[in-house]
């Protein structure tokens, strides 16, 4: 199966420092380069890709890069991006990681080896899930992504959800006819981390859900302790 990577870096030499980088560690790749956020979209809309690398600036637009990942997400293909930016990794990854960007890496602060054993480690991933695409779940409509929730999908439609409320409905998934508690959903949330700030994810979810399917139940309020995923067939008994 032929790989398909996009490379989007402004910067020429920089560019073909990891082109050269990609092709040395895996032969025969395609490697597609792009140096500005319009061309990139475009690209992105098009064409499949495998693995992205991308800078966070690009030209005079300090994050454009923060805009492609968010195309890519809305594209609903779980495409892996890694991050390589002169930006402070002690600040930029945990922001990248919101988005989830599945790396980052510091311009000048790691070698052509570290590179490479990022990028197989993505590419290898990036297969995992394409070998391993969800199963639908018996007596359910709910599918989530095994390595990444970042696509729900409700009888066969995506759900469109923010990536707080992703988490959320993965804890809640995971635990199908199982309460899970505030404190719990607090370990999920960035910020926010109290009980106003969880109902009011969990209504977004539930609003998600109903533009999908009027008649959306699943999610149980339980009074003082937190929600529930009431899933029918693994819990016959849970009070809807």
């Amino acid at each position: 199966m032929s790989i398909k990577v996009a490379v989007i870096e402004d910067d020429i030499p920089t560019s073909k420092q990891l082109r050269a980088w990609i092709l040395s560690a895996r032969p025969g790749i395609t490697v597609d380069a792009w140096f500005n956020r319009d061309d990139a979209e475009a690209a992105i809309a098009r064409e499949n890709y495998d693995v992205v690398v991308l800078d966070i600036e690009l030209g005079r637009e300090r994050h454009a890069g923060v805009a492609i990942i968010n195309a890519i997400n809305k594209a609903a293909r779980g495409t892996p991006v890694l991050v390589v930016s002169a930006m402070p990794a002690a600040i930029y990854r945990s922001i990248m990681k919101a988005l989830d960007a599945w790396d980052y890496l510091q311009k000048t602060t790691f070698e052509e080896s570290d590179f490479i054993d990022t990028f197989l480690e993505i590419l290898r991933a990036s297969r995992d899930r394409e070998d391993a695409k969800p199963a639908q779940p018996a007596g359910d409509e709910l599918s989530l992504d095994p390595l990444r929730q970042n696509t729900p999908l409700w009888r066969g439609k995506r759900v469109n959800l923010p990536l707080t409320a992703q988490r959320i409905l993965a804890a809640l998934y995971q635990r199908r006819g199982q309460v899970v508690s505030y404190d719990e959903l607090f370990q999920v949330v960035k910020s926010g981390r109290n009980r106003d700030n969880i109902r009011k994810h969990i209504s977004t979810i539930r609003e998600a859900f109903r533009e999908l399917d009027e008649d959306f139940d699943r999610i149980e309020n339980v009074p003082m302790r937190g929600f529930r995923w009431s899933d029918p067939a693994s819990d016959p008994a849970a009070v809807k």
